[in-house]
């Protein structure tokens, strides 16, 4: 391990000054990500409200130079120009359908994602996100969504994203899957942030050995600088910069396919994760680095 990385690791159980910290925070933040979940919407915007491509562009290309991959969620209300937009500035794309109650929504996310697939803008296909967390439908109409798709695309690399233990509760659901689409928050899970690195690599084995040899993406991780402790864990701007740090660090040491969350604050999540959930950004909802 070189010395720059000796340091990096250091900050997951060290308390480093704040000079320093910034410091490697934006050495880390230079050096690039691997991936980046992509929020397109601005302030006082929200799933519902229909996006331009113009707003997709302007967003994106504030984090271009930073990342080489994106993850959109949706195929609809706008979202579905997002895969074609970013391939048109040089990103790599996971392009995931937003699935839940509504039948009918459910079939125009699925329609729309096998059509930005034919037409070369989906480098990675999930269908839905946490449904089975969330508890919207089944685990056999999940695997029928899935399988719907990788007929229509046999060519593609299809997958599901849900938390890393689904996998390993879900075999089927992972036999289904050309790969394991993992998200892993040791802050959701309560983790003191000195440990929280040490727990997603648990996080990140338990799916590995889930997926029997699959490969696996860790499609979600990250920690809020501001809102409500959750158990141990604390939001912090301090805290968001360590995690940001060992987790980019620990990904490019390993060769980890890592997407953080997420790229920008997003104000309408309180209204599902409490005031913790409009502080997961690198970026705050202007587009204003926050750190």
């Amino acid at each position: 391990m070189s010395y720059r990385q000796e340091q990096f690791m250091s900050l997951a159980g060290s308390r480093p000054s704040p000079s320093d910290l910034s410091s490697h925070f934006h050495a880390a933040l230079r050096s690039g990500m691997h991936g980046l979940c992509f929020s397109p919407y601005g302030p006082e915007q929200k799933p519902g409200k229909p996006i331009g491509p113009e707003q997709i562009r302007e967003r994106l290309e504030i984090i271009r130079p930073y990342t080489q991959w994106i993850r959109s969620f949706s195929c609809t209300e706008g979202n579905e120009l997002i895969p074609q937009v970013a391939k048109e500035m040089g990103f790599q794309t996971l392009v995931g359908a937003w699935l839940g109650k509504d039948p009918d929504k459910n079939r125009e996310e699925i329609e729309n994602l096998i059509q930005i697939a034919k037409q070369g803008q989906a480098d990675i296909v999930a269908v839905g996100n946490e449904v089975l967390y969330r508890q919207d439908f089944s685990e056999a109409d999940l695997i029928d969504y899935i399988q719907q798709v990788k007929t229509a695309l046999p060519q593609a690399s299809v997958g599901y994203v849900d938390a890393y233990y689904e996998f390993e509760n879900r075999p089927a659901v992972t036999d289904a899957c050309d790969l394991v689409l993992a998200n892993c928050y040791p802050y959701w899970e309560g983790c003191h942030i000195d440990y929280s690195l040490l727990y997603m690599k648990e996080m990140y084995r338990r799916a590995q050995k889930a997926a029997n040899g699959k490969r696996v993406i860790i499609t979600e991780s990250g920690w809020p600088s501001a809102g409500t402790p959750f158990g141990s864990a604390e939001p912090s701007v301090e805290n968001a910069m360590r995690y940001f740090i060992t987790a980019q660090e620990w990904a490019r040491q390993d060769q980890i396919e890592l997407f953080y969350f997420s790229s920008f604050d997003e104000a309408w999540k309180i209204d599902t994760e409490g005031d913790v959930g409009a502080y997961w950004g690198i970026w705050d909802t202007h587009g204003n680095r926050k750190f």
